[in-house]
């Protein structure tokens, strides 16, 4: 299946193989990612039409996407093609009653919460978790601190066989080296787009590993991108500003995965065509103005 993946191939580890552009799958469940999707005919489409036309192979999602609304749409569109997908989930956070996010790391949280994602995925095993470790006061920002309870608890999972392999998500470098000092890491998921390059020297250390990073928001998430710089190499090239913003991160670094979401097999189309898109020199030059 990768002779048609789009954005190329990165091997995150020695049995993951996995297409550069992937999907987010947040974007299904309703409104503040809460309840069911509006049309889930639609969303079945979505999920269909990524991994059977588009050649995607790396689907992410969370069990509190809902909660258990994407993970169930993912099963229900796609649990015959499991063993030709990578599937992604995250743990460390649930939903309260009135739709927050609040903390769960706990060891004993965090069983459950993976033991909650076997079920509504239908898997015996998860292929990669990543433990949500962040956020600060946007929310969405590395706090310093040590994460060594959780993501222990992840690894006595991962031994225990409900684990394939470990992720991190919303981290800094130091959060980084200590999970690394505890079991391998095949993925560190964060904040970083084309408007809000953080990372930069993380993603470099992870590329010299060979680590893939796995950028949220690649479009600014609730807030989108919004750049005259942007706007304006993209009505140059005659493509959308989205496109441009997610072709810029495929060429930032070869370990950028991305995995932008949506509820419309059309928008889905768009994004992945992004993958096609070459950006010259002097377009990259423009855009580090954005920096």
């Amino acid at each position: 299946m990768f002779q048609n993946a789009p954005g190329g191939t990165f091997t995150m580890t020695g049995d993951v193989t996995v297409a550069r552009m992937g999907y987010g799958a947040m974007q299904l469940a309703g409104p503040r990612v809460w309840g069911p999707p509006a049309d889930r005919d639609e969303a079945l489409a979505v999920l269909r039409t990524a991994v059977d036309e588009l050649g995607v192979n790396h689907i992410d999602t969370a069990d509190f996407y809902g909660p258990h609304v994407t993970n169930q749409l993912i099963h229900d569109a796609l649990s015959s093609r499991y063993e030709q997908l990578t599937v992604v989930t995250k743990v460390g956070a649930v939903r309260d009653s009135e739709g927050g996010w609040p903390h769960a790391r706990s060891p004993e949280q965090l069983r459950d919460q993976v033991h909650e994602n076997l079920r509504t995925l239908g898997v015996a095993a998860l292929d990669v978790v990543n433990l949500r470790v962040g956020g600060g006061p946007d929310g969405h920002s590395a706090v310093p601190g040590s994460l060594a309870e959780p993501f222990g608890a992840l690894a006595q999972l991962q031994k225990e066989g409900l684990i394939r392999h470990l992720g991190v998500s919303v981290v800094d470098a130091e959060q980084v080296a200590e999970a690394q000092s505890i079991a391998p890491i095949v993925t560190v998921q964060n904040w970083y787009n084309v408007a809000h390059r953080g990372d930069e020297a993380l993603i470099a250390m992870l590329a010299a590993q060979g680590v893939s990073y796995v950028p949220f928001w690649p479009l600014g998430g609730f807030t989108p991108l919004q750049s005259g710089t942007l706007d304006r190499v993209a009505a140059t090239m005659g493509a959308s500003p989205q496109a441009v913003a997610l072709a810029w991160l495929l060429h930032r670094s070869p370990n950028i995965l991305l995995i932008p979401g949506t509820s419309s097999v059309a928008h889905l189309r768009e994004n992945i065509d992004a993958a096609s898109i070459s950006l010259t020199r002097d377009v990259l030059a423009q855009l580090d103005e954005m920096a």
